[in-house]
């Protein structure tokens, strides 16, 4: 089963399922799962190939789901759901496979499309840093910074450094390889009936007008709501607005 992080005793409203999306972490989610927990219990997970997850060679949408439907079986369902970007597919995925596990649905800053635009850059640098000379976070990031110039994607990359062990926490080799899937979405045709918020930054083009008929088509009760100064990972941009919006639409 995934990893899973508990935050929060339960209470009588439903339990918050956090999914997180390529690269991440449920470490990286750790601040709003705790604000969110004072109503209400948190689980935030590391999705497979990610964190403290089992290792597989796949990483399929389908599979992603039926990953989140054991957490969610195995804690106590319905629950309410919010995913961010890869984790948001796989949560639109589990809504659409098994609708009764899900309260109400939180899709962050994602679409029902495939995405032309590939993240998998970033697994060469990650591949060729030279973790014998790593004795620091900076050290890393230092040698990062030549093919990675970003400061704030190094800063998320090394989430997934366990400097002590010297090792990535990510399965490069399965995310390499499953690329296409990630940047893609399985062709599905139920809808989900549930309450949907499909939550945006204003800055990020994710969710674009174009892609609004492929998502009413499987979620014909979304709502739409954009975070102003957001770009894509928008609950690291403005945590407090996208907390706000949760706590919003999930009351």
């Amino acid at each position: 089963m995934l990893n899973t992080i508990v935050t929060g005793s339960e209470t009588d409203k439903p339990k918050l399922l956090i999914a997180h999306g390529l690269y991440g972490s449920a470490r990286n989610w750790g601040v709003i799962a705790k604000r969110m927990s004072e109503g209400r219990q948190v689980l935030s997970v590391d999705m497979r190939n990610h964190g403290l997850s089992p290792w597989f060679k796949t990483q399929s949408y389908h599979d992603m789901a039926d990953d989140l439907a054991e957490v969610i079986e195995s804690h106590g369902a319905p629950m309410d759901v919010v995913g961010h970007s890869m984790g948001g597919k796989a949560s639109m995925i589990l809504a659409l496979k098994y609708p009764y596990l899900i309260n109400k649905l939180i899709v962050a800053d994602i679409s029902p499309v495939a995405y032309s635009h590939t993240q998998i850059q970033y697994i060469k640098p990650m591949r060729d840093l030279d973790l014998e000379r790593v004795e620091k976070r900076s050290d890393a990031d230092q040698m990062l910074a030549e093919q990675i110039p970003e400061a704030g994607i190094r800063a998320f990359l090394l989430q997934s450094l366990d400097i002590k062990e010297k090792k990535w926490r990510l399965n490069l080799n399965t995310l390499e390889t499953e690329m296409p899937k990630i940047i893609g979405f399985p062709e599905i045709t139920v809808a989900f009936l549930g309450v949907t918020l499909f939550l945006s930054g204003a800055e990020s083009d994710y969710v674009r007008p174009e892609y609004r008929p492929q998502i009413k088509a499987l979620f014909p009760n979304a709502k739409f709501a954009k975070i102003p100064g957001a770009g894509h990972w928008l609950h690291a941009d403005k945590p407090r607005e996208f907390e706000a919006a949760m706590q919003a639409f999930l009351a």
